[in-house]
């Protein structure tokens, strides 16, 4: 079917976007999405010291800082509203959470769970959420 959209199309598409004041690069999304393996593995590192008392907190928790904060650097660069919008400015507070939540152990419990909610709700939330520009 020659009126099938294909991947060879994707190319042209992310052309025509540029001109909303995005950025982008050769690679962006295969790093970005390289740095999420890493922060999924510090979630899980994590995971596994407030649920099941491992320890180790602090290597899993830069782990998941140093991770998160690349995804950031690269969302931020490509998109120059990224902290006037509520995914960057929800990023910011979700990145200072897991600070408190490596070095506040009594409050760990709670904080994970309340992270974790909240990372689940702002990154799967409607476009017109994450994208809302709050100022």
């Amino acid at each position: 079917m020659s009126w099938a959209p294909t991947v060879a199309f994707e190319p042209a598409l992310r052309d025509q976007k540029q001109d909303d004041g995005h950025r982008d690069f050769p690679g962006r999304g295969l790093l970005i999405n390289i740095l999420r393996v890493f922060h999924i593995a510090g979630l899980a590192g994590i995971s596994a010291v407030v649920l099941g008392g491992a320890s180790a907190a602090q290597h899993w928790g830069a782990l998941m800082l140093i991770s998160g904060l690349g995804i950031v650097a690269l969302d931020a660069w490509a998109n120059p509203d990224y902290f006037r919008q509520a995914k960057g400015l929800g990023t910011l507070l979700k990145l200072a959470l897991v600070v408190l939540l490596v070095v506040w152990e009594p409050g760990r419990l709670p904080l994970f769970w309340f992270v974790l909610a909240f990372s689940v709700a702002l990154s799967h939330a409607p476009g017109r959420i994450r994208h809302r520009q709050l100022f």
